[in-house]
Parts: structure tokens; sequence; C-alpha cells
């Protein structure tokens, strides 16, 4: 037996013979003046106030009288060393924390668990992204962000030291306290994701602590409720378990904290807490890891330790195996007995007691405790809720979430004309930020039903099913399996349909699928977050790249570090506004001028969309469909947008036949239309035409021709029900004579030119390009506009005659007409002449919403390009988006606004010269700059009752808020 216990000690100096001659992490920058103060107040002590100083009492800052009552006497009778805060509020915290400080002769250390942030323990504080989420991450820069963001807030409340980061490397998927709180199973991924965390936390100025030493990750017992057993040899654990712990000691780990655990391969008595273990504590992290940091005790409360002695003696055991700090004993005035007569028998000697204490001591000098200031109460939840907290919370996210399958690479998916897509709700926790995310991209239909032979039938209609999985993200120790029946349901849709499944919980869930075979698409989002399920649904579709890899194994399918890396395909993203140069506050200025927009009247709704460098940063709604109703504008409103027709359908058909050959700038009209060869317009050409540089009418009231003698619609041209002679529907219940489109035509060929060549606005070029467009593709511009653009591109919300498709609801009237339908004109065209060619104009006659308008301008400022399909070439758009005639004082492009050359104009004078746009009759309006790659989408209904007054255009509220936005931009 000897000679056994011989070689096992030589094989632990062997295996541990890795002195690292670290220094002590616990000194500050002037150590001169550090030491005298802690000779100075050590020397000052009592006994009982030496030995008080080893304990940190768990308090929570909620208290009753009685547990406050408590406290104070340990603070008063026994000179605790710190405080470990537990559950409750900031605020309540900071107050208290006031109160317990002032209590204290010396002041205290306090500690905290916030592994993912205060939110650990309180309410209204920040929860950053999981250690599982983290360690999915490749660049461990933003795992430093992290840290220093979790000391920040640590900081502001006046936590010193944080028990973070978790350490633990996660073999064992059926761990049932660590999991989501370790960066992975792999030791070298953990390792490096730790020690970021550890320099970005301590250098906000918190102290770090490792835990749970010597490796808390491989077990399927929880060490709060019995003593876990870690049966590994030293060789594995050396290699495994400490590897960890080497490196952050060699970089300046502040504390660690020891677990409870039974290690038999290190610790030779039965059942023996790694807590209590002197071979363990002292032999191998004091001296064989040669650290010489802060050593805490798990809680001692826990089950792990508990169990194992009466009150008190685990105090005393805990000291004498090389702990300095006792965490939460059960009984501090016991404890502190306990260690007090040990030290006057002589078990404790001087020396260990100082060592102890001083290094308590230090780590309160080196926090600032030697120049103790009360918490500032002052903007407290702001300072602990900030926005750059949100930026880096969407930072990382973007950079962890994982594609761990992507058969023939469905993802980010392209060819939406192709899909018709369903979402599938699982779990038990809401995706509704998830869903309306997806439908930011194309349309998207949630299904649900009781039962899956009802689910099945109701998704026959689609051919591609988006199932995401939510459970709870309150904490890491959620449930997060797959039920049974979940399971089986995902089988039998990915027989039937191609599937992305979406897991928002810790990637071993993903184990419970009863076949992985025939789901084509699996992205792991980690967590539930508001944040997470937003940037899960922009990577399905491309506004991200998906970066993120694998951190543990999951079953035989998906190895750690597996990841599927997509690219962003240029679709449009949505994030914070200071993430692109943008300040928020500034912004947010545009808020007081589109309410003050709808208090004055001028429109009795706004829709507004601003983005910057491929990102919505501002998209937000104002006001009501109309002044006396009570449907708020909504973002899946829509509006017409009279003119931004001219730009959102006519325009981008003509670019494709330029750029295909079939015309050219300098085509002439009597080239394309035979019936313009007799005409006084027969050489006007696109390019003088698309510039309203033609001598052609600004427009003509065709409408006005079809009314009696009353001003009412003649009974000659319309009827109140349909026909095939009176099919043009103008509005709802009346019908216009079929025949009367073939006059406006001929109507406009025939019309006289202006007397002189100058600049001046027409819509006549639009009704011209109509009649070409519509005749050579032999499709109506509906057709047309919603299969080359609107399908491809994912504008669903764009269209032509909504009243077809769509509710009423969801469309914003535009006018009670008492001039031409006298009715209230509600889902049909505003626009009379468009009107009267069944709503579907070249000129006028698109609804849309804000967004959608966005994606038509993103498209455009991205030179054709838009979700990895090109609809042009860049060269194609920079041919119209140029002044031809700008030395005739023209400031147009090719169908394009352009800004103005001198005095007013259509934009705030602060765009660049390559900037574009256009605006429309109902007070819509919409403008791209290359240079500042801003898009700028302003949507209203100032028609609305009545479309004589513009008050809008008067008081410059659009060009107003497009001042704003420049004023904003923070490069």
């Amino acid at each position: 037996m000897r000679h056994t216990f011989i070689f096992s000690i030589f094989c632990l100096v062997t295996l541990f013979s890795f002195s690292q001659n670290t220094t002590n992490p616990l000194l500050s920058k002037d150590i001169e003046a550090q030491q005298k103060w802690v000779d100075s107040v050590y020397n000052s002590m009592t006994l009982a106030e030496k030995v008080g100083q080893l304990y940190m009492v768990q308090v929570m800052s909620k208290q009753s009288a009685a547990s406050k009552k408590k406290v104070l006497n340990d603070i008063n009778k026994h000179h605790i060393g710190g405080i470990i805060y537990s559950t409750g509020g900031p605020y309540r915290q900071a107050k208290l924390d006031n109160e317990l400080q002032a209590a204290s002769k010396l002041p205290m250390l306090i500690g905290m668990d916030a592994e993912w942030g205060l939110s650990m323990r309180l309410d209204s504080t920040y929860a950053f992204p999981w250690n599982m989420t983290l360690g999915a991450i490749k660049d461990n820069k933003l795992v430093e962000h992290a840290g220093k963001h979790i000391g920040e807030h640590c900081k502001r409340l006046g936590v010193h030291f944080n028990f973070a980061p978790d350490v633990d490397i996660n073999t064992n998927p059926k761990n049932p306290i660590i999991g989501n709180r370790s960066f992975g199973e792999d030791r070298d991924n953990v390792t490096e994701k730790a020690e970021a965390f550890m320099k970005g936390m301590q250098g906000a100025g918190v102290l770090a602590s490792a835990k749970h030493f010597p490796g808390h990750g491989d077990t399927s017992q929880d060490s709060h409720k019995t003593l876990p057993t870690i049966n590994f040899s030293e060789k594995r654990i050396d290699s495994v378990e400490l590897y960890p712990y080497k490196k952050l000691i060699k970089e300046g780990l502040a504390s660690v904290m020891v677990a409870h655990l039974s290690v038999p391969s290190l610790e030779p008595r039965a059942d023996y807490p790694s807590s209590l273990s002197k071979r363990i504590v002292t032999d191998i992290l004091k001296e064989r890891l040669d650290f010489k940091g802060l050593i805490f005790t798990d809680a001692l409360t826990m089950k792990g330790a508990a169990n194992f002695s009466e009150t008190g003696d685990i105090d005393l055991a805990a000291f004498q195996a090389g702990n300095d700090v006792m965490l939460m004993s059960e009984n501090v005035g016991i404890g502190v007995s306990k260690i007090m007569e040990a030290y006057n028998r002589g078990d404790i000697t001087e020396a260990r007691l100082a060592l102890s204490v001083k290094k308590i001591l230090q780590a309160k000098y080196k926090v600032g405790l030697n120049n103790y200031k009360p918490i500032e109460l002052k903007n407290l939840a702001k300072d602990l809720n900030r926005l750059e907290d949100d930026m880096l919370y969407e930072e990382l996210m973007e950079n962890a979430i994982t594609i761990v399958k992507n058969d023939a690479n469905q993802l980010p998916l392209q060819d939406l004309e192709t899909k018709s897509i369903a979402y599938v709700e699982l779990g038990d926790d809401s995706g509704s930020v998830f869903f309306d995310e997806l439908k930011k991209y194309t349309k998207v239909h949630a299904i649900t039903a009781d039962n899956i032979g009802d689910l099945l039938g109701k998704l026959q209609a689609y051919n591609t099913v988006v199932i995401g999985f939510h459970r709870s993200n309150d904490n890491p120790w959620k449930s997060y399996q797959f039920s049974e029946v979940e399971s089986i349901w995902i089988d039998e849709i990915a027989k039937r349909h191609t599937v992305i499944l979406d897991a928002f919980v810790k990637p071993y869930a993903l184990a419970d699928l009863k076949s992985i075979t025939n789901i084509e698409s699996i992205v792991v989002s980690y967590q539930n977050s508001e944040i997470a399920q937003q940037k899960s649904a922009q990577l399905i579709f491309g506004a991200l790249a998906s970066k993120g890899k694998l951190p543990v194994s999951i079953g035989n399918y998906f190895p750690v570090g597996l990841g599927f890396l997509t690219p962003n395909i240029k679709r449009l993203g949505y994030t914070i506004p200071e993430r692109v140069g943008v300040d928020s506050k500034k912004l947010k200025k545009i808020d007081a001028v589109a309410e003050y927009a709808v208090k004055k009247k001028m429109t009795p709704g706004i829709q507004i969309l601003v983005a910057r460098k491929g990102k919505v940063i501002y998209n937000k709604n104002f006001g009501k469909h109309t002044y006396l109703g009570k449907e708020q504008v909504g973002f899946d409103d829509i509006y017409d947008v009279a003119s931004l027709t001219k730009i959102l359908a006519t325009l981008p058909l003509v670019m494709e036949l330029e750029e295909e050959g079939l015309i050219t700038l300098d085509t002439k009209l009597s080239e394309v239309l035979p019936d313009y060869k007799t005409s006084n317009k027969k050489d006007v050409t696109f390019k003088s035409m698309l510039s309203h540089y033609a001598r052609l009418k600004p427009w003509e009231p065709f409408y006005y021709h079809t009314l009696d003698e009353t001003k009412h619609p003649s009974e000659k041209y319309y009827r109140k029900v349909k026909s095939d002679s009176f099919s043009v529907e103008v509005a709802r219940n009346l019908f216009m004579r079929t025949d009367y489109q073939d006059s406006i035509p001929d109507i406009i060929r025939d019309s006289e030119l202006l007397n002189r060549l100058r600049y001046r606005y027409s819509d006549f070029p639009y009704y011209i390009l109509k009649k070409y467009i519509e005749g050579y593709y032999d499709r109506t511009l509906e057709q047309l506009t919603k299969t080359h653009f609107y399908e491809p591109i994912g504008a669903n919300y764009t269209m032509y005659n909504p009243y077809h498709s769509i509710s009423s609801k969801k469309i914003v009237p535009t006018e009670i007409d008492d001039y031409y339908r006298y009715q209230t004109v509600h889902g049909y065209v505003h626009d009379m002449g468009a009107a009267m060619q069944n709503g579907i104009g070249g000129h006028a006659g698109i609804f849309s919403n804000a967004n959608d308008v966005a994606k038509m301008m993103q498209m455009y400022l991205q030179k054709g390009y838009y979700g990895k399909k090109r609809f042009f070439k860049e060269e194609t758009f920079d041919k119209f988006n140029k002044r031809y005639y700008e030395s005739k004082d023209n400031r147009r492009g090719i169908g394009f606004d352009k800004p103005q050359l001198s005095g007013s104009g259509p934009t705030c004078g602060c765009v660049s010269a390559s900037s574009f746009g256009h605006s429309g009759f109902t007070g819509t309006y919409a403008w791209a700059d290359p240079e500042e790659e801003i898009v700028y989408v302003f949507l209203a209904n100032r028609t609305y009752p009545k479309s004589d007054s513009n008050l809008l255009l008067r008081a410059n509220i659009r060009t107003d808020i497009q001042q704003l936005i420049y004023e904003a931009i923070e490069d």
C-alpha cells in the first residue's frame, strides 16, 4: 500500500509539474502603496476581524426585516469581508448595498453570479447571450467585448467580483447544471473564449473567477442537490478539465471557484468534496498550477458540500484545504468560532491566516475599496440597459447562429418567386418576432392545427415550410427538448415538403429528432431572445452571412465545429442606427416632425423608413388611416404611392428593354409605335421624354370628358354593373365603357406640343410607355412588374388594384371624391387617368408599404442587384441615373428625379448629386443616395379627405425629415 501511495504522489508531481511562475493577479499598478495599505489594515485588525474577512454571505436585495437584521449582525459582529448578492432588482440592490457598506468598518467585497450579465440574478438588467451561444462565435474579440460590457454593468452596480467565466468543458450532453453555461466541449475553444471573456471583464475593472474547479463539465448530476462524481484519470483531467485554468492563470486570472465534486483520481478519500480537499485546492491549484489569486469555495450551502459535515466544520475544512473565501456559509458565527479555535490551538498558523486575509485586502485595494464611494443611484437603470449593449448583442447573435445542415445550398433562400412559404411554430414559447421578421422578406403564412392530419392538409398549398422551435429564454436551465409529438410532426412535414428547421434552444435538442434525412436545412439559433429571432430570419433570407460553428457535438450527425458558411446576398437587413454610423437620438427627431404633420392634419397617417448601408435603421408608423377612424397605421398597411409608380413599375421595365438592346435612349417613338409615325411626337426620344424635356403636356383630365352636365359620370360612359361593354372598374360599383381605354392613347398621340422646349414635368411619357411595353410583351404592367420584380425581390405588398386580393382594412384610403367617382376612393387608384386604365397605369396605380418600396430603392442603390439576382447591369443603372439636359437647367435623370440644380427642389439640398428618387401626389416620397448609402421612404395619404390643399408640401415635411436623416450621420 505504501508503494502505491508513493507512486500516486510521483504521478501527481509528474503530471502537474507545470509551474508557470505566475505573478499575483491581485497586485495593483502601485504595488508599494497597495502593500502599505494592506499591511496597515491587517495589523490594525483583531483576530475576529481577520477571520471575518474570510466570509462572503448571501444577500437578496428584497430582504425581510429578519434577514436584514441577520446580515447587519454578520457585518457588525462577525466583520464579514464580503457579500454575494442574489435575486432582486438593481435599484433595490444599490440602495441596500450603500446601506450595508456604510455599516461595515472596512468596505466589503461585492460578488455576484453574472455569467451572462446581471440579469442572471436581477430583474430590469441586461441579459447577454449564454456561453454556449458565445462558443459558436469564431471572433474571440467579440467575446472579449461581451466580458467588457458585463464588467461595466457589474462595476456600475458596485460589484467587484463576477463569478464568471464558467470554464467547464461540457462533454456530457446530459449535464443538468452546466450545459448552456459552458462555451462548449472543445477545450481549446472553451479556453480561448474564457480568456477573451476574462480579459474583457477584468479590463473593465471587475475581477473574474473561473469555475468550477477542477471541472464540472462531464457529469449528469447537479452539485446543488448531491455530490457529483468525476470518474476520469489524472491524465485526462490534466489534459482536458484543467487546461483552461492553466492558460487563464498565466494570463492574470484573479480568482478561482472550487466546486463540490468527488474526484477519486485526485482525492483518494471516498465521496470527499473537492472544495474540502487539500490535495486539490492547495497541492494542485496553488502549488502545481502556481495560482496566487483568490480561491473561493462554491456555495457551502449546496448539498455537494453540506451533506458531509456539521455546521462550521465545513468552513474550517474548506479553509484548511486552502480556500481563501468561504462562500455562503450556513452559519457565519459558528464558522468563525471554529476557525478561531483552530487558530488558538495552533492548527492554523498566523502565516496561513495572513496569506488569505492579505489576498482579500489586496483585492479590495485593486477594486478601489481603499477609497470607497457609494453607488450613484441616478440614471442607474439607464446605465444598465444601454444602446451599445443592444448593438453588441446583435453582433454576437449575427456571429453565433449556425447552419448545421444545408442540402443543395438551400440557404439563404433565393428565387422567391418560386417559393410558397409556411411557418409552423413549435415549442412552448413565442416565435412571433421570428414570424414578423420572416414576413419582411416575402409572403409567409403561419399555419396551425390541433393534429398532424389537419396540419399536413393545410400545408399542401406550400412547397417550403419554416419550422421554428421556440423554448423559454428565461434561463439556461429551462427545458429544451423536442417532445415526442413534435419530433413526429417534424418528420412527417419533412417527408412532404422542403423544410427549414430553426431551433431557438441549446444544440443538444437536435438529438431528439427521429430523423434528419428529409430535413433540407437546420439552423441552430441557440436562444429565443427577440434579437436572436430577428437575426435568424435575416440569415435565412441572406441579409446576413452565416458565420457560426457548433460548439458541441450532437449524436452522430453533427460534429463539434460544424457550421456551413453562407454569404450575405444583399437583401435589406434591420439593425440599430449606430451600427451603420447614425445617431439614434438625432434620428428620433423624425418622430416629432411626423407627429406634428399628423397633429396639424397635413395627413391622417404616415409610414417612414430609413436604411443605411443595406440596413433598415428606422421604420415607424404615425397616425391613423383617416382622421376620424380607429385604424392605426400598421407596417403591413399599403398606400397608393401615386407617381412613385413611374420608378417602381415602368422605369425598371424600360431599363430591361434598353439593356436587351430592344431600345436605346435615342430611340424615337415612331420607331416603336407605328401610329406615331405621323404624329407631332414622332421624333420624341426615350431620353427626352423620360427627362421631361420633350414639349409634352403635363397631363390631361381624361375623366372630365366623361362627365355629364351635372359633373357626374355620364350614363354614356359608365354603368353600376359590370359587363363586357362596361368592364373598366374605376371605383366600387362604377364601371367605365371598355372601349374608352383606347381613346386615351389617341388623345395623347394627337395632343398639341408645348410652344417651347423647356423642362416641364409630364405624365404622358408613362401612358405612352405603358402602351409600348404591354404591346411588346402582350402582358399587362400588373403581370410584368409582379413577375419581373416584385415576386423575385420579395415585394409582396406591392401591387396594382389591391382590392382584388387583400382586406380593405390593410389599404389606406386616399380621398373622399366629390368630383368624379363620388365615393371614398379606397383600394382603387386615386389618379383618375390610371383608374380609367382599369387601375393599371404606367404613371400611377401601384400600392405598397414602406418596406417594399425600400427593397426596390435598395436594388437601385445596388445598381440592379438584390437577393443574389441581377436585374440589370451597373452600367445600365448609371445610364439612367444621369442628367442629360443639365445645361438646359433640367435636373431630371432618365425617369428618376434628381436633386435641385439651384434654388428650390425635391430634396433637402443636403443630398449628393448622384442621389435619385421620386415623389407622388398622395404625399409619397422615395429617395436614395449612393454616396451615403441612404434609402429614405415616406408614405402618406395627405389627399384624404380632400386633395386640393397640400399642407404637407408647403410645410416641407418630407424634406425636413430628410435633413434630419443627414444630420444624424456620425461617420
